[in-house]
């Protein structure tokens, strides 16, 4: 049986960015670090740059994401960046989006345990929740899949002029050439490579952010938003 690896302490970084919730960023970590390897969440090789890697390096999406505005964070697997976004941002109203029930168990149990009031857990796929959850201002997502199917789950969860932040890595600027149709067909007006995090992580965060005009999906989505708006009045109205 291998040795469970140890959690190195906070770096300095960390009580810069996360504030007055370091020490919930703390706990989070130590849950990643501990019931997070247990159930399969994140794997033991990641424990030792856990602050790096993972907390720091989501806290810093904070940087793109405008002020009090509404968040899903599509694919949220153990909270990433959901949980770090939502300890830097109390102005933000956040939802973690996940599928898998061991996930959002694991979530809720965050949610709860570090008293994030403004985060709510939804257990489904993007495309089944169009329609049942409110549009949002912003998407975000950390290695869900390449930009191209990534769009086509998360733009139809915005609300008109609203954009997607994806963290990417060293591929950020192929995939955002190789989508740049898909993206457009999805109502995409704008993209552009950010980098955030500057003397908070080596080296900074990539994020990749589509911006979208009145229709978000296009015209594939227009339907489907339609028929979903209908049933939920129906459903009302009963």
């Amino acid at each position: 049986m291998t040795e469970a690896a140890e959690l190195p302490p906070a770096p300095e970084q960390a009580r810069v960015v996360f504030g007055d919730r370091f020490a919930d960023a703390v706990r989070y970590a130590e849950l990643l670090a501990e019931a997070g390897v247990q159930r399969g969440l994140i794997g033991p090789r990641e424990v030792p740059r856990l602050w790096e890697r993972h907390l720091l390096n989501c806290a810093v999406l904070s940087e793109a994401v405008p002020e009090g505005v509404t968040v899903c964070d599509v694919g949220s697997g153990a909270g990433l960046p959901g949980i770090p976004l939502a300890l830097v941002r109390d102005d933000l109203n956040i939802t973690l989006l996940e599928p898998l029930l061991r996930r959002t168990t694991f979530l809720t149990e965050v949610v709860e345990l570090l008293g994030l009031d403004h985060v709510t857990v939804v257990r489904g796929r993007a495309e089944e929740v169009m329609g049942k959850l409110p549009p949002v201002h912003v998407v975000t997502a950390r290695a869900v899949a390449p930009l191209d199917r990534l769009a086509t789950w998360g733009i139809p969860l915005l609300r008109p002029y609203g954009e997607m932040l994806a963290l990417k890595g060293d591929t950020a600027e192929e995939e955002l050439k190789s989508a740049a149709t898909a993206l457009s067909k999805l109502g995409a007006v704008s993209t552009s490579i950010l980098h955030v995090g500057e003397g908070v992580v080596d080296p900074p965060s990539t994020v990749v952010r589509v911006e979208v005009g009145e229709s978000p999906g296009g015209v594939r989505f227009a339907a489907k938003r339609a028929k979903a708006a209908r049933t939920g009045r129906v459903r009302r109205r009963r």
